[in-house]
């Protein structure tokens, strides 16, 4: 190894409720301990390997089950959206189309005899009077 590159390693405790683990580490702190004759670092912690639920076997069960419904639910409403928005496209479109033969005089339900009473200024109550 090359000198001076490497942190210094002190003796340290780490504190979890109980349990105590002596090692080594860069970490120090005020407090102090002496075991064996040595001063160690007194780190508190919150959580090490006697108290994390994946060692201690006190895991919480995950509801696979319960998630996977949420995530279909998700889906669904999501591809009711995108469909709404399709249709809402589709409505748009069409109206656009229309508004343009519209204006063009191409309407497929016109007919001429409408065209004419348009133009004359007749409707069907006063023709038929």
């Amino acid at each position: 190894m090359k000198s001076e590159i490497h942190p210094e390693l002190h003796p340290v405790v780490f504190v979890d409720g109980d349990h105590e683990i002596v090692t080594r580490s860069t970490i120090t702190s005020e407090r102090k301990r002496t075991i064996d004759g040595v001063e160690h670092s007194v780190i508190p912690i919150e959580i090490s390997a006697f108290t994390h639920p994946f060692y201690t076997g006190q895991q919480r069960i995950v509801d696979t089950a319960g998630q996977v419904e949420r995530f279909m639910r998700r889906l669904e409403v999501g591809a009711e959206q995108r469909q709404r928005t399709v249709e809402r496209a589709e409505a748009e479109r069409q109206a656009e189309v229309e508004a343009k033969r519209k204006r063009r005089g191409l309407l497929p339900f016109a007919s001429s005899t409408d065209e004419a009473d348009a133009e004359s200024g007749e409707t069907a109550e006063t023709a038929e009077d």
